[in-house]
């Protein structure tokens, strides 16, 4: 079952713990550090599951599902972190709709095994409602499940760090990554990674998507930003 996770907590080494779990699972995951911004990518996304730490920044877990709850449309499941073990604090964040919870120091594993039960709970993920998990832009299709990469329909054989940057940038084509946000995609495969290392993925990548590397018409540069693929998504 492969599922769309959004993953909002504001300790970036748990949250970059959790997006390697998740994607050492099949699945795919993004991940904001604020309740403000989780609430903006929640609807402007529509997760297949919400990891959700109680103790955000700028706007709480309480309040982040609490408005979730009342938006119209469908609702998005929602396991939530919490430091805090007191009774009271787990039972308002059931009431307020959370499907399950875990309190703090938790296992990886059993988060995962937690985050499976609440999706074959709901019938939630790719796999589940059987969808087609393809990601497509700009001619470029990504397959999470099958691990693969076509452009106008020849595959195209990409390192992990390659597939997770164009999964990244397919599924939200137009957008402008910065290096860094493209590094956190890929850092689980090679830690020794700098920032620069990503400039060097976007040269293979262009060696491979591009008609002509040297003057692209896919994945563009943002100058002082970054990178962006171009083109409506399919």
């Amino acid at each position: 079952m492969c599922a769309h996770v959004l993953v909002a907590e504001d300790d970036e080494k748990q949250a970059e713990l959790i997006r390697r779990s998740l994607l050492a699972e099949g699945h795919t995951a993004t991940v904001v550090h604020d309740g403000a911004t989780a609430l903006d990518a929640a609807r402007r996304l529509r997760p297949d599951l919400l990891v959700l730490d109680l103790m955000l920044p700028v706007v709480d877990g309480f309040g982040v599902c609490r408005a979730l709850r009342d938006d119209a449309g469908p609702d998005i499941p929602v396991v939530m972190l919490t430091a805090r073990s007191a009774e009271d604090d787990v039972l308002l964040g059931l009431d307020l709709g959370a499907d399950d919870y875990m309190t703090k120091p938790y296992s990886p594993r059993e988060l995962m095994a937690r985050i499976r039960t609440v999706l074959r709970r709901g019938g939630r993920g790719a796999g589940a409602r059987g969808e087609d998990p393809v990601v497509r832009a700009a001619g470029i299709s990504v397959d999470p499940v099958r691990h693969e990469v076509r452009c106008d329909g020849a595959p195209v054989e990409c390192t992990p760090a390659e597939f997770q940057i164009l999964l990244a940038m397919a599924g939200e084509p137009e957008r402008v990554f910065t290096r860094r946000q493209l590094l956190h995609r890929t850092r689980g495969f090679d830690r020794a990674s700098t920032e620069r290392a990503v400039d060097v993925h976007i040269m293979n990548l262009r060696r491979k998507i591009e008609a002509d590397p040297r003057h692209p018409a896919r994945l563009l540069t943002v100058f002082g930003v970054g990178y962006k693929l171009t083109g409506a998504r399919t």
